[in-house]
C-alpha cells in the first residue's frame, strides 16, 4: 500500500500551502475583529490608561510591531514548537492543546460510532425497498438530523435528563479517560448523542444513494440469479462496494467534528479544542486561537489523508490506479 513518491510530495505540498492559508486567514480575521488583548483582559479600565502604560502593554504583546511582523513572528516560533502563551490560564498554548485534543478526539470517535450505528442501518433499509415505509422513516430521521439544531437538541437532553432522572454528570468537574472511565463516559454520552445524531443524516442518506446505485449494477443482478442469499448479497456486494462514499462522508464529518463541535462542547462544559478556540476569541488571545486553528486544520489534512489510504484499502480499483 505504498504511495508514489511524487504523490508523497504533492499531498505535502499541498497541506503545506493550506495550513499557510489557514495560518493567513485566521491571522486577518482576527485583527478585523474590534478590541485587542488589552482591552479584553482590562475591560473599562483600559481607558484609564495612560499612553506610557498602553505603551508598555503594547511592546508586552507584541501590538506595537507591523502585522506582517507579528505574522511571521508567531509562523516562525509555530514551526520551532513555540505555540505561544495564554494569559487567562497561565500555561502554553501547547499545553493546553494536549490536554485538550484528545478530549475532543473521543467526542468526534464517539459520535461518529454512534452516527454509523444509526446511518448506515438505516440507510440500507431505506435503500433496499424504496418507496416504502421503511423509506419514509428513514428519510423521516434523516431530515430532523439536518433540521433540529445542535444547540436546541443539547439544552433539551440536559435539562430532561437532568430535571427527570437526576442525571448531571455534567456538573461535576470533568474526568478524563484514564482519570475516572466511568465517568468520562457518562459526561461524554450525551454530547456525543447530540452530535451523533446529526452527523447520522447525512451518512444515512450517503448510505441509500450508495447502496441503490451499487444495486443497479451488472454483478448484483448476476450474484442475485446465482443463489447468493440475500443477506450476504446485500452485506457481502452490494454493501461492500458503496464503501467508497460512506467513508468519504464519515472522514468530512470526523474532520468537522474537531472543531466544529464548539456549541456541544461549550454547553456540555466539555474541555475540548473547539472550547479553548471560542475562549480565546473571548479574550483576544491571538496566540491561543492562531495556533489552535492551525493544529484543526492540520487534524483536518490528516484525517483526509486516512482517508484516501483508506480508499485503497476497501476498493481493489483505486490501488491499481
Amino acid at each position: 500500500m505504498r504511495l508514489p513518491r511524487n504523490r508523497v510530495v504533492r499531498r505535502v505540498a499541498e497541506t503545506l500551502g493550506i495550513l499557510f492559508g489557514v495560518a493567513v486567514l485566521v491571522f486577518v480575521m482576527l485583527r478585523a475583529i474590534p478590541g485587542d488583548q488589552i482591552t479584553a483582559g482590562l475591560g473599562t479600565e483600559a481607558a484609564a490608561l495612560t499612553p506610557a502604560q498602553r505603551q508598555a502593554l503594547e511592546q508586552y504583546y507584541g501590538l506595537d510591531q507591523p502585522l506582517l511582523a507579528q505574522f511571521f513572528s508567531w509562523l516562525g516560533n509555530m514551526v520551532t514548537g513555540n505555540f505561544g502563551y495564554s494569559a487567562r490560564s497561565q500555561q502554553s498554548v501547547l499545553e493546553l492543546t494536549l490536554h485538550s485534543l484528545p478530549v475532543t478526539f473521543e467526542l468526534a470517535v464517539l459520535s461518529i460510532l454512534l452516527a454509523l450505528l444509526i446511518g448506515v442501518p438505516l440507510g440500507v433499509l431505506a435503500a433496499s425497498r424504496t418507496g416504502s415505509i421503511r423509506d419514509a422513516a428513514g428519510q423521516v430521521v434523516s431530515l430532523a438530523g439536518l433540521s433540529i439544531p445542535a444547540f436546541l437538541l443539547a439544552t433539551t437532553l440536559l435539562s430532561v435528563f437532568a430535571a427527570s432522572f437526576g442525571f448531571n454528570p455534567n456538573g461535576q468537574g470533568f474526568a478524563t479517560l484514564f482519570e475516572d472511565p466511568l465517568l468520562n463516559l457518562r459526561q461524554m454520552l450525551l454530547p456525543a448523542i447530540v452530535l451523533g445524531f446529526g452527523i447520522a443524516a447525512p451518512i444515512l442518506r450517503t448510505t441509500r444513494a450508495a447502496v441503490l446505485e451499487v444495486r443497479s449494477d451488472d454483478f448484483v443482478r448476476t450474484a442475485r440469479a446465482k443463489g447468493v442469499p440475500e443477506r450476504r448479497l446485500q452485506i457481502r456486494h452490494v454493501l461492500g462496494n458503496a464503501l467508497v462514499p460512506i467513508v468519504t462522508m464519515t472522514g468530512l464529518q470526523f474532520g468537522y467534528l474537531l472543531g466544529g463541535a464548539v456549541v456541544v462542547e461549550q454547553i456540555f462544559s466539555v474541555p475540548g479544542i473547539g472550547r479553548q478556540v471560542l475562549l480565546g476569541i473571548q479574550q483576544k488571545e491571538y496566540a491561543v486561537v492562531q495556533s489552535t486553528v492551525l493544529v484543526i486544520a492540520l487534524a483536518f489534512v490528516l484525517v483526509n489523508l486516512l482517508t484516501d489510504l483508506l480508499y485503497r484499502v476497501i476498493d481493489p480499483r483505486v490501488r491499481a490506479s
